[in-house]
């Protein structure tokens, strides 16, 4: 019987690495939105597509931390986590704000518990996250309304918290690199409220005029967010919906002279050469139906798509951190955003992951993650922005 003892063993720990590598395939990319398991439960009728999908992304809350006290609170009835270090400082800590990201359809504090409390651990500042409403249940601009009431709560009570109101960041991935950029944005004009001391952006999605740029060509269907799926986020997120998903793809959403507007900020001719070398080919502007443009006009807005903020507007914005990954279709997002700090005087510190692609922050606390990666996303750009001078 001993000698079945290491075979026992191994066929334990093989059983262990499927059901990981289950959950990963089949339970966390984002396309499990239309997937067969959420379909037959729907079908069945014991829960929603959406529904199922929520329940597999939504985590659950943690014990209790050595490190941290945790507490759930309400910001003008806006629910958050913060999280404060239990050691003594000599004087007010960093502040970091967090949104998730999720395709402002999934995600929640839950889901981001590990990467708040590993953030507030090790770079001994308070950590906030806030568990905005989530689409399409709720639509644009409640997601960023949110955030924004969230963030000045927490900005005039920062002390009440050991806080120092000059030395806190705002941040967010994906969805929540949109919100994070978007309320940076509006907080700009707010002379009420102490200048913000850094964003993080973390593969934001910035804009949604133009759904071909390289990046969406190029990594169309790449893991773990294919260029229909974010279109599809975007609608939900704009209007509850994606009755006008093919237009939106095809580029025919927005009339020929709104695209001429926004040129200078969004065209491919801003984007380096050498992301256009795995291929890119231009699109050739097509007319839209007034009907179409009154439904997603909205999103013509800098509260949606921050990379359309005035030049007025970018070039107020605090210190910046970003991160891209090659093989993402918001990739581009980033690049173009990048650049228009950059001419508005911005400082931007920037962490291109070559072998990179969406959702790693979201896998955070995983084992069959590449640590490599994960050390440069969450180290090199959030630990830097939070022990900066």
């Amino acid at each position: 019987m001993a000698s079945l003892a290491p075979i026992m063993l191994l066929l334990l720990l093989l059983l262990l690495l499927l059901f990981y590598l289950f959950v990963f395939f089949f339970m966390l990319i984002p396309g499990i939105f239309h997937s067969k398991q959420g379909k037959v439960l729907e079908k069945l009728g014991l829960c929603s597509q959406l529904g199922f999908t929520r329940s597999m992304r939504w985590g659950k809350k943690l014990g209790e931390d050595p490190k941290l006290f945790i507490k759930d609170l309400q910001f003008e009835e806006v629910p958050v986590r913060i999280y404060q270090p239990r050691a003594p400082s000599a004087g007010r800590r960093r502040g970091v704000i967090y949104f998730h990201g999720g395709g402002w359809i999934f995600g929640s504090i839950n889901s981001y518990e590990p990467l708040c409390r590993y953030i507030a651990r090790e770079s001994e500042s308070v950590v906030m996250s806030v568990e905005y409403r989530l689409a399409p249940e709720h639509t644009y601009p409640t997601q960023y309304e949110d955030c924004l009431t969230a963030t000045t709560h927490f900005m005039k009570t920062a002390e009440d918290y050991g806080v120092d109101p000059a030395c806190i960041i705002i941040s967010g991935d994906s969805a929540g690199g949109n919100l994070a950029a978007a309320v940076c944005q509006t907080l700009v004009s707010r002379p009420d409220l102490p200048k913000v001391h850094a964003q993080v952006l973390i593969y934001p999605c910035l804009q949604a005029i133009d759904f071909n740029l390289p990046a969406y060509q190029q990594n169309c269907g790449v893991p773990l967010l294919f260029r229909e799926r974010m279109a599809f986020y975007v609608l939900q997120y704009l209007k509850g919906d994606a009755s006008c998903l093919e237009d939106v793809l095809e580029g025919s959403h927005m009339p020929v002279d709104i695209k001429l507007k926004f040129r200078k900020w969004l065209s491919a001719d801003n984007i380096p050469k050498e992301f256009k070398v795995r291929g890119y080919k231009p699109k050739v502007p097509i007319e839209c139906s007034n009907e179409v443009y009154e439904e997603v006009k909205k999103c013509c807005e800098p509260a949606f798509s921050p990379l359309l903020a005035e030049d007025a507007v970018v070039c107020q914005l605090p210190e910046s951190f970003i991160l891209t990954c090659e093989h993402d279709v918001l990739r581009d997002d980033a690049l173009l955003y990048k650049k228009r700090l950059e001419d508005g005087g911005v400082p931007v510190t920037w962490y291109h992951i070559e072998n990179g692609f969406h959702g790693i922050i979201s896998l955070f606390d995983w084992f069959i993650m590449d640590h490599g990666i994960f050390f440069i996303s969450v180290q090199n750009i959030t630990y830097i922005a939070l022990n900066k001078d």
